[in-house]
């Protein structure tokens, strides 16, 4: 069966319509084609560089090749990753890197923006991997060490006066040591522990932790009512043992032999004003009748005398010689007697 002209005609502009459509395809499919290749002169003599959202690093001085992913000639991918983008000051800071700085420090050393191509974000979030010591940590350490270290033998007690800060050191990987010591506080009631934070042979710092002392110590308390006069002994007086502020002197002893100055309630805490030495008896008084005595080995000499003064064991006094009427200065004995002064 033979076509009409008519069809013929329709089936030669579907023909033509096919092609046209096919030719589009075609051209459209190599220009996207084009467009998915790179630039061959740019990518062999220029760089790749894609930016994540966040990079977590170790160190505090931050590099190129550190934040980020780049592609390109060896040399110059060498070159570009050592190019430094600044440091972390504080640990745990967290610093942003945008474009336009990783353009501005390529542009820096000598590599252009024409020969760069970024990719991925527009600004890099970058954190330093660290660990954080607590300052409940740093107070343990110290007060374990002043449980050894005790500034002196009758400390018993301590509180924690001033807490520090904690202490964050760089890079999770660390490991870290620490050096314990005391150091001058300038408060006798006061001590302070300095703890040293070493990574490996390197001190990164230290933390300072000062304790309030608590001493033992001891005092004399009044068992019941003492007279002003009275002798002070383990029958009225009891010796307790304390918590004070500061150490106890080094000269304390108990008061026992001592004098009441003055009246003392019971449960009265003594003090040093409140009692004083017993008085020695009189041993001569003045114009009292004496002998003078000289002893040396072998041989005693006497004479008699008559006291100037009153005067107590041990204590010198004025004598007037009975047979020369001189006066002489001499010291009396126990006894009674009296020795001239040399």
């Amino acid at each position: 069966m033979i076509p009409s002209s008519g069809t013929a005609i329709r089936a030669h502009k579907s023909t033509r319509v096919v092609v046209a459509c096919v030719m589009t395809a075609l051209a459209l499919f190599i220009q996207a084609s084009a467009a998915e290749q790179p630039d061959v002169s740019r990518t062999q003599s220029g760089l790749k560089v894609y930016l994540p959202r966040e990079v977590t690093v170790r160190d505090s001085s931050l590099t190129l090749g550190r934040v980020a992913v780049i592609q390109g000639q060896e040399s110059l991918v060498a070159r570009a990753g050592q190019i430094a983008l600044g440091r972390i000051s504080t640990p745990g800071q967290d610093m942003i890197i945008d474009r336009p700085t990783i353009l501005s420090r390529l542009a820096s050393n000598g590599i252009p923006a024409s020969m760069v191509t970024l990719s991925g974000a527009d600004e890099i979030a970058v954190k330093q991997q660290f660990q954080t010591i607590s300052s409940d940590e740093i107070v343990s350490l110290a007060g374990s060490f002043l449980q050894n270290q005790r500034p002196a033998p009758s400390v018993s007690q301590w509180s924690t006066l001033r807490k520090p800060e904690s202490f964050v050191v760089p890079g999770a990987d660390k490991k870290v040591r620490f050096s314990p010591r005391l150091i001058d506080s300038g408060t006798a009631n006061q001590a302070t522990v300095e703890i040293g934070v070493f990574a490996g042979d390197e001190k990164i710092g230290e933390r300072q932790v000062t304790f309030a002392l608590k001493y033992e110590s001891r005092q004399a308390v009044t068992k019941a009512d003492i007279p002003a006069g009275a002798v002070i002994g383990p029958e009225n007086v009891e010796i307790q043992k304390k918590q004070s502020d500061y150490p106890e002197p080094a000269d304390w002893k108990t008061p026992y032999g001592l004098i009441a100055k003055r009246r003392l309630a019971a449960n009265t805490v003594l003090r040093p004003s409140m009692m004083g030495p017993a008085e020695s008896p009189t041993v001569v008084e003045r114009n009292q009748n004496v002998v003078i005595r000289i002893e040396r080995p072998g041989f005693v000499i006497t004479a008699a005398g008559k006291a100037m003064q009153d005067g107590k064991a041990g204590e010198y006094i004025k004598v007037r010689n009975a047979d020369s009427q001189r006066i002489i200065v001499a010291r009396i004995n126990v006894d009674g007697s009296v020795e001239p002064v040399q």
